[in-house]
């Protein structure tokens, strides 16, 4: 690895989340650098619709914008090329989103942004970087006294800042340009590699789960548009009839939540778990007490299926493969199999092809979230081979869906080493710790 270049003097920049910075720079505050831009869209002489997203600004299509009229955008903010964007809302909420952006065009965007307007336009790129990084460490949450949900520039502006010669921020800018342009590259690159074998690893589901293995074998109509023919000797069926119960779910009422317990899991810890469940992302632990509360209801057990049946994940599976002991929130569907009829990880398995996942979504309905009903989801259909031939099936999929499982789980570890090594390339740079050369 080839050692970080730094100056050779440093000096105490007195700001706790920068550290040492070169002896030649200087400390100053935001507001010695930038105005905060206030300039209304009176009369709708701009229509750029403009919204900041997670670090991006990006267009809008302000006449196909729901729930706003054109009359509403005349508060919206005018504002210009190399601005800096600023979302200092929600911050008691929202701790995962990226709340700095840097402006490339002429348009309007929301007043309840604080924007600012570096009173040097070749400083705005520095500056933007600098922001970022200081965002990255989540410096705006722990501004102002107490829990707070917003900021405006009045408490933002005494926010000290390591400012190099302008000569200096120009460099810096260029190279973390060229820089963090080739990683995004790679990082877009694994996305788009990621997406390929989810799609590869449906298809070999699919395939298996409706046509079986045999490419020899007499097929025969299914009845279902989106299935088409299946083998001969397979049945299609209610999902019911491969349950040894109704489908059920956890408690409705919310449960306090502790540091210690029992652990208590919705949907985040199904969703994130690639087919097994995540116990890291738990809602959190109950109490002995509400926990046989729970099993008054719903005792989990080895091979039960979670589906989250609300919420934008809506149609994600997992497996429980472990006797640990805990117990599930109200989003989650359990499938409890009739193993006489059908194999655990045979359903689990279907539950996930686009045969039955078609099947969802067209049972979805809509509230201030999409769902779909436990009674509906055990009316949909599935294809139901013999004991035998599920055998074979389970093993042929568990051989080949790991080998793609590995190649995503190594795209995904390749993005987050690129993620992590491009915040601290930032940092150490708009910091002083590494030296443009």
């Amino acid at each position: 690895m080839t050692p970080v270049r730094g100056y050779s003097e440093m000096k105490d920049s007195g700001i706790e989340w920068v550290g040492e910075i070169p002896k030649h720079w200087q400390i100053k505050v935001l507001f010695q650098l930038a105005t905060q831009v206030k300039n209304k869209n009176k009369d709708l002489v701009e229509k750029n619709l403009l919204s900041l997203s997670y670090g991006k600004i990006k267009r809008k299509n302000i006449e196909k914008s729901e729930g706003l009229l054109p009359a509403s955008f005349d508060g919206y903010n005018i504002i210009e090329e190399n601005d800096i964007v600023l979302r200092l809302t929600d911050l008691q909420n929202d701790h995962t989103s990226l709340r700095v952006g840097r402006t490339t065009e002429r348009g309007i965007i929301t007043s309840a942004y604080v924007t600012i307007r570096p009173i040097n336009s070749n400083a705005s790129k520095y500056l933007y970087y600098l922001l970022h990084s200081f965002d990255i460490k989540k410096g705006f949450y722990g501004m102002g006294a107490g829990v707070r949900q917003g900021l405006n520039f009045e408490e933002v502006k005494m926010l000290k800042i390591p400012v190099p010669p302008i000569e200096e921020q120009i460099s810096i800018a260029a190279y973390l340009d060229e820089k963090c342009s080739k990683i995004d590259e790679i990082i877009a690159s694994a996305k788009a590699s990621i997406e390929d074998y989810k799609q590869w690893k449906t298809s070999i589901i699919y395939e298996a789960v409706t046509k079986g293995l045999d490419p020899d074998a007499e097929m025969k109509d299914s009845g279902i548009e989106w299935i088409g023919k299946i083998p001969k000797g397979w049945k299609i069926c209610k999902t019911l009839y491969a349950l040894s119960m109704p489908i059920t779910d956890g408690p409705h009422t919310t449960p306090e939540l502790f540091d210690s317990g029992i652990p208590f899991i919705s949907a985040e810890a199904v969703s994130c778990g690639n087919g097994k469940i995540d116990f890291s992302h738990k809602r959190g632990y109950i109490s002995q007490e509400f926990y046989e509360e729970c099993c008054q209801k719903y005792i989990p057990q080895f091979n039960d299926i979670y589906m989250i049946k609300s919420g934008a994940t809506t149609g994600k599976v997992a497996m429980v493969d472990t006797d640990e002991v805990f117990t599930i929130w109200s989003p989650l569907a359990v499938f409890r199999v009739n193993n006489d009829r059908v194999l655990p990880k045979y359903l689990f398995y279907y539950l996930q092809s686009d045969a039955y996942q078609k099947e969802v979504e067209l049972g979805w309905t809509y509230g201030t979230q999409q769902n779909i009903g436990m009674r509906t989801l055990e009316k949909l259909k599935i294809c139901m081979p013999p004991i035998s031939v599920q055998e074979k099936i389970v093993k042929y999929l568990d051989k080949n869906c790991i080998v793609v499982d590995n190649l995503i789980s190594t795209k995904e570890n390749l993005i987050t080493d690129l993620e992590s090594y491009k915040k601290s390339l930032i940092y150490e740079v708009v910091t002083g710790k590494r030296k443009v050369t």
